[in-house]
């Protein structure tokens, strides 16, 4: 818990978080880490450095084209828990032994694919300057919910599997069951991709409509995910 509130705090000093962002982050840290172990939380961190690193990659060019997050980069409340939220579930439910761990593993890897492959999504292709609707093809604004661009889809699939290999390390190095590793690799990567995918839907027909909320969209968006992690993780090791 110590270790969790410490680097919260570091993510304030460092403006990636607002204070109450990093108040709420390090009480559900400190629930993944007590109930699940480190890895769980070292998967967090590594999700909270690579937004952050992102988010403020060629920032005053954002800032110029009014598509920046927050007023310095920081996140604020609501994105820290519709991102915190459901994998604190799942790290809890794993650590207490209510699903399998190798389950809860591979959910909660997932639930964080997404969140780096949305973010990086994001981040990155904002900057292209030229944006297609995911569902129609038309061109829209940058930025635009819906909008994806090929450098924004590149940097989605690299971020899911990015998080997908460090994941994996992580729990192989804390000795954390995963299950077979082709199937978690495999299960990870496309739900952490394709979970991106649907929030984009969901950006571009609800939320431009004003029936969800940026929050909102970013859970339901991973509550995707975690659905297309087990659901793969199940039909892939079937299969096998």
């Amino acid at each position: 818990m110590a270790v969790t509130v410490a680097l919260a705090a570091a993510a304030v000093f460092a403006r990636a978080l607002t204070t109450s962002a990093g108040l709420v982050a390090a009480g559900f840290g400190s629930v993944i880490v007590v109930l699940a172990g480190f890895p769980f939380l070292l998967l967090l961190v590594v999700f909270v450095v690579t937004s952050s690193v992102a988010t403020r990659y060629r920032f005053a060019e954002k800032r110029r084209r009014n598509v920046q997050e927050g007023t310095a980069g920081e996140r604020g409340v609501s994105n820290v828990v519709a991102h915190i939220v459901l994998p604190a579930v799942i790290a809890s439910a794993g650590g207490l032994r209510l699903v399998p761990p190798a389950q809860a593993a591979v959910a909660y890897a997932g639930a964080l694919a997404f969140g780096v492959s949305d973010t990086l999504a994001s981040e990155f292709g904002v900057l292209t300057g030229e944006a297609h609707s995911l569902l129609t093809g038309r061109k829209v604004a940058s930025g635009t919910n819906g909008g994806v661009s090929a450098v924004g889809e590149l940097f989605a699939f690299a971020g899911a599997g990015g998080t997908a290999v460090v994941g994996w390390a992580l729990f192989a190095v804390f000795h954390a069951p995963v299950g077979p590793i082709p199937v978690f690799l495999a299960a990870v990567i496309l739900a952490g991709f394709l979970g991106c995918q649907v929030d984009s839907v969901l950006g571009e027909t609800l939320e431009n409509r004003g029936y969800l909320t940026k929050g909102s969209t970013n859970f339901l968006g991973m509550l995707a995910a975690v659905g297309l992690a087990l659901a793969f993780a199940w039909g892939i090791a079937g299969r096998g």
